[in-house]
């Protein structure tokens, strides 16, 4: 079930505000093995948890999006 390998929370407790609270993901740090994102509250900006994705996830999520790009139309473009 490669559906369920690579979760993103969308929700996370924070302690400051004492509820779960909506989260926004940013980058932290780009390692050569892999890279670690920050979860910020969007209540109170703070940090409420981290995830860490390794080289070949990353490599595995840019063939995927490669692959679900629609393919080029050959007819003249709409402006």
């Amino acid at each position: 079930m490669s559906q369920f390998e690579s979760f993103r929370a969308s929700s996370l407790y924070c302690n400051k505000c004492a509820k779960a609270m909506p989260v926004r993901e940013s980058l932290l740090l780009v390692l050569p093995d892999r890279e670690i994102y920050d979860y910020l509250c969007t209540g109170c900006s703070s940090s409420v948890g981290r995830r860490e994705i390794n080289a070949g996830e990353i490599m595995m999520a840019r063939r995927e999006m490669v692959s679900r790009r629609p393919a080029r139309s050959l007819s003249r473009p709409v402006f």
